[in-house]
């Protein structure tokens, strides 16, 4: 790759200094090992500038016309406590150099320096800013080391989900994983993360359903300090966040057709444009994205780019739905079973035949998400060692009474529908036959989508139909 090394090295210093001709040194210095510097000349002006942009790093000299540079680092440890801050001084007092680590600073120069000296204090400041923020990142995505065994199967679906990740997780190449909710196409996404050479670098995800459009640009391209109303602040972005490793999109079909342009340009230029500002960065990160609508339908229909949808589907992993995955069912119970047992403290080991067959027998709408929870809520509540089908209540009373009519709603949710008409058809077969919270579970959605949809589709349960208004049972009578 050729350009600019600042571009490429993509690391932002602030110097503040009022001697003219060591700023003008510092200055040709540090773009020459690509570095990108702007210089102030007083305290306040470099406070002000520090505010309004995103710096990886600060050099503040000691005296500075309108102020001191102790004050000028106490401030910006204050506002900015992860900014590094490097203090340059021309007199070597020890006295000074402790007073400057304990107001926040990270190392001390002396005047006259060597330029090699203050490179070395630059990048081990630099190094440290990179850690820090990797760090956050892992410790906000990842609980514990990923590894691919936390998918769990033996099925052909899930061996074939298995190939796939170990072909491509050690190449760069974007990736599509399509499945039903629930299915566990994060899980997969990790997987090719930490399979990956980037599995030192951050895995970052979003739920591109689940943050409101004009919040969502803010959070995937950042922005400058200004840039709307109640940006208080500079922000990098997630894009950005996951330089060096893996930007997971979740529910990617539900991104605004203006975000999916912007989107688009960052996978193709490999660079990307906070909100308000002029500046452009350049980022390496591998795009995976997610979805549980067909998204070669929602091409075909005008609903997706066809441009970006070309672009993520290099490769196209589908996770096959619970129901295909019957001889993996006893083994996710069973996993379930010891993982929330020795949360909660119980000493469940077993689990009965009888119970075996009814979780085969059930279809699982809800798929790998809903097994959890019905799992997790018959552990908490059960009093034996081994549970068994009555520990399942609402699922036996299910299969058994509605078992030919589940099988066919289940062939019929089979064929190829959106998500939107997948939930549609389920509520309106089963609404006045189980609770909101039940349909929701075992949906795999939260109450509060699931009561979005029934107002928008106008399915209600026979019991609980809204109010007509009076006007309108005025005309009826």
């Amino acid at each position: 790759m050729t350009g600019n090394p600042a571009t490429l090295r993509n690391e932002r210093i602030l110097v503040i200094e009022d001697d003219p001709g060591v700023s003008a040194s510092i200055g040709m210095l540090l773009p020459a090992r690509g570095y990108d510097v702007e210089t102030a000349s007083l305290a306040h002006d470099g406070l002000e500038r520090a505010a309004a942009t995103d710096f990886d790093l600060v050099i503040t000299d000691l005296r500075l016309p309108d102020g001191s540079g102790m004050s000028v680092i106490a401030s910006l440890h204050n506002s900015q406590p992860a900014l590094p801050i490097i203090l340059m001084t021309s007199y070597s007092s020890l006295d000074t150099a402790i007073e400057a680590l304990r107001n926040g600073a990270v190392d001390y120069v002396i005047k006259p320096f060597h330029n090699d000296a203050l490179l070395f204090a630059i990048e081990r400041a630099l190094n440290e800013r990179r850690m820090q923020r990797e760090n956050a990142v892992l410790k906000r995505t990842v609980k514990s080391e990923f590894r691919r065994n936390h998918i769990i199967g033996r099925s052909a679906g899930i061996k074939r989900v298995f190939e796939l990740i170990e072909k491509v997780a050690p190449t760069d190449a974007s990736v599509l994983i399509q499945g039903e909710s629930g299915t566990g196409k994060e899980l997969v996404a990790q997987a090719l993360h930490y399979s990956s050479h980037r599995a030192e670098r951050p895995f970052v995800p979003i739920n591109c359903a689940a943050i409101p459009p004009d919040l969502l640009e803010s959070e995937l391209f950042g922005h400058a300090k200004g840039a709307y109303t109640g940006a208080v602040a500079t922000t990098e972005g997630l894009i950005r966040e996951a330089h060096g490793g893996t930007l997971f999109l979740d529910e990617i079909s539900e991104l605004a057709p203006a975000l999916q342009v912007k989107l688009l340009r960052v996978i193709q230029e490999r660079q990307v444009r906070p909100l308000g500002s002029t500046r452009i960065f350049h980022t390496d990160v591998r795009f995976v994205a997610a979805s549980n609508r067909d998204l070669n339908i929602a091409t075909e229909r005008g609903q997706f780019r066809a441009d970006l949808f070309y672009r993520l589907n290099v490769i196209n992993i589908h996770v096959p739905p619970l129901r295909e995955r019957a001889e993996d069912i006893e083994l996710l119970a069973e996993h379930f079973v010891a993982e929330h047992s020795r949360r909660l403290g119980k000493r469940i080991s077993a689990l009965s035949t009888d119970l075996k067959q009814l979780l085969k027998a059930y279809r699982w709408p809800g798929n790998v998400r809903e097994l959890e929870n019905v799992v997790e809520r018959a552990v908490i509540l059960a009093d034996d060692a081994t549970l068994s089908a009555r520990d399942f209540t609402d699922l036996a009373m299910f299969a058994s009474t509605h078992s030919s009519e589940a099988e066919a709603a289940a062939d019929t949710l089979a064929t190829p529908l959106s998500i939107e008409d997948y939930i549609a058809q389920f509520v309106k077969r089963y609404q006045d036959r189980y609770t909101e919270q039940e349909l929701a579970a075992m949906l795999g959605i939260g109450r509060k989508a699931l009561w979005v949809r029934r107002n928008r589709w106008g399915l209600f349960r026979a019991d609980a139909r809204p109010a007509r208004p009076a006007s309108a049972r005025a005309r009826a009578q």
